[in-house]
């Protein structure tokens, strides 16, 4: 289960975080926001210790959906030091979706040289 985030907590656990945040929108009644759930929680597994995952109900943050100007659903933002680095939606697969965030994550770890 990914971490619940509302409006109050927002800028702590997203914006101050020290890693990159990735933050799914989802609602109850989204039926694809359910079908990416298990495909987030193994990508917040694979990165363990690199990146956050976090879930925010737009229904109940209509600031937060206002603000990041939300169109449809699932919407993932990926935050990096308090910025959004990445928007994705429409998604034309699992596979796609999980090769589109690993992609996004190597670009965001610091260079080993």
């Amino acid at each position: 289960m990914l971490v619940s985030v509302s409006e109050r907590n927002f800028s702590k656990e997203v914006l101050e975080s020290n890693q990159p945040v990735l933050v799914h929108f989802w609602t109850p009644w989204c039926g694809l926001c359910k079908r990416i759930n298990p495909l987030l929680h193994q990508f917040q597994l694979e990165w363990e210790g690199q990146v956050k995952v976090v879930g925010i109900n737009p229904d109940e943050n209509l600031k937060l959906a206002s603000q990041y100007r939300l169109t449809s659903l699932p919407t993932l933002l990926m935050f990096d030091r308090g910025a959004v680095v990445d928007r994705i939606e429409g998604f034309q697969g699992r596979e796609e979706l999980k090769r589109n965030l690993d992609k996004l994550m190597v670009s965001l770890l610091p260079s080993s040289a």
